[in-house]
């Protein structure tokens, strides 16, 4: 059974990234957006990354940066991949010549995850959130999960809401390639809880995919 990664997003300390990495996540985020409640400037963020070990891949998220923003980040952090957040365009996210994950705000009306990934086609996956257009993440709002969107013959990233009770499910019904969570494993915002990293990332090795795959592609015939 193919395992689903786990990233942790909207890190802002280093037992947090640490209490991810032991817990068995495969990533973590970076928040580089003022606004946010989980952001982080770029000398935390680089004083967490170098006491990281290896294997653990540091994505750097942005909501419509200044280009200017991204390239001091990647020339400092060296991440292993950009997350683009908002209503960047895919122009804009291929400018940096680095890889990337563009999210889909599927908390917008007929909202087609395939659309966008004939879109962003460059794109290392596509990440399916909870948020509007433009709007920023880490609500703990979970996407309407019966909408009939056909997913995209690319890797695919569920987002929004997901905690330890409900991302068995998720990954039931979308059979993703990562799950991210951010406030489902939070005692504030910003704020992992050790407790709760664990209890996630021991219902994601739980679960049982199935089922997305009848629903992958128009061309599929119904079991």
């Amino acid at each position: 059974m193919k395992r689903v990664r786990i990233k942790i997003c909207g890190i802002t300390r280093l037992e947090d990234a640490l209490a991810s990495v032991n817990a068995g996540a495969d990533a973590i985020g970076f928040v580089f957006h003022e606004p946010s409640a989980r952001a982080i400037d770029i000398e935390q963020a680089c004083a967490i990354s170098h006491q990281l070990p290896p294997f653990v891949a540091r994505v750097a998220l942005f909501l419509e940066p200044a280009p200017a923003a991204v390239q001091t980040v990647l020339d400092r952090l060296r991440p292993d991949a950009l997350q683009f957040h908002g209503r960047e365009t895919a122009e804009f996210c291929r400018r940096f010549a680095w890889p990337y994950l563009k999210s889909v705000p599927m908390g917008e009306d007929n909202i087609e995850p395939r659309a966008w990934a004939d879109y962003y086609h460059d794109a290392q996956g596509l990440l399916l959130d909870a948020n509007r257009a433009g709007a920023a993440g880490g609500s703990g709002e979970t996407f309407d999960w019966e909408r009939q969107a056909a997913l995209p013959d690319m890797p695919v990233v569920i987002a929004g809401g997901l905690h330890a009770d409900n991302v068995g499910e998720a990954i039931t019904r979308f059979h993703p390639y990562a799950v991210d969570v951010s406030s489902g494993v939070e005692s504030a915002p910003g704020i992992k809880d050790a407790e709760r990293i664990r209890a996630f990332t021991a219902a994601v090795s739980r679960a049982r995919p199935g089922g997305i795959e009848r629903r992958r592609g128009e061309d599929m015939a119904e079991a």
